[in-house]
């Protein structure tokens, strides 16, 4: 499929780009993009939760009460997990919620992501342009331009690091900056408009 390269100013170039159908015109794999987002939302818990068992915790092992004639059950410790204050049964632990996936499994999830967006119409290709310095202000208007500053959120995907254009975008809430070498299936299905950069496509394939 063929895709127009806009400006910074959002008016055609007169060029256009060949997007590669094995990526960018796939059917999208409902349940390989579930996976891969499965994935990324698991590797972002940290897994520090903490809960103290029977044997943590500082409490008396005193008989707190007579062992007989109660008419009910013994009990000689105030770390049981059936007194009030004691210890939880089973309780939370730290782990690492993180698990592997597949590496073909993940490419088609990107894959799929990234096919999704060019059927609903939400891929935009811009030529590439730089900033001499971190302007908000100047981003902003960019954005206005290229119609996506109404946008819910706007992952915009440069070739490479460029301090100046991640500066002037990150204060923007409708704004996501990413390099082409951390595109993921999670942050493409996000964002409700994608913009790549010319030479960014070039990287992806």
């Amino acid at each position: 499929m063929r895709v127009d390269v806009l400006n910074s100013n959002g008016q055609s170039t007169g060029r256009s780009i060949e997007l590669p159908d094995a990526i960018f015109g796939i059917e999208p794999n409902e349940h390989a993009m579930y996976l891969a987002v499965k994935q990324y939302n698991a590797a972002q818990r940290q897994g520090t939760h903490k809960a103290k068992e029977k044997w943590e915790v500082a409490r008396t092992t005193k008989k707190f009460k007579k062992q007989k004639g109660t008419g009910g059950a013994r009990a000689g410790s105030l770390k049981s997990p059936t007194v009030k204050g004691g210890g939880r049964a089973f309780g939370p632990r730290p782990r690492d919620y993180d698990f592997s996936l597949n590496k073909k499994v993940k490419k088609l999830a990107r894959y799929s992501a990234l096919s999704l967006k060019a059927q609903q119409g939400s891929l935009k290709i811009v030529e590439d342009f730089a900033m001499d310095a971190p302007k908000t202000k100047q981003f902003a208007g960019v954005m206005d331009k290229l119609g996506v500053a109404s946008a819910k959120k706007t992952l915009f995907v440069f070739p490479d690091y460029n301090d100046n254009l991640y500066l002037s975008g990150r204060n923007l809430p409708n704004a996501r900056i990413m390099n082409v070498k951390d595109i993921n299936t999670f942050e493409v299905l996000q964002a409700s408009d994608l913009v790549l950069f010319e030479s960014s496509v070039s990287k992806i394939v």
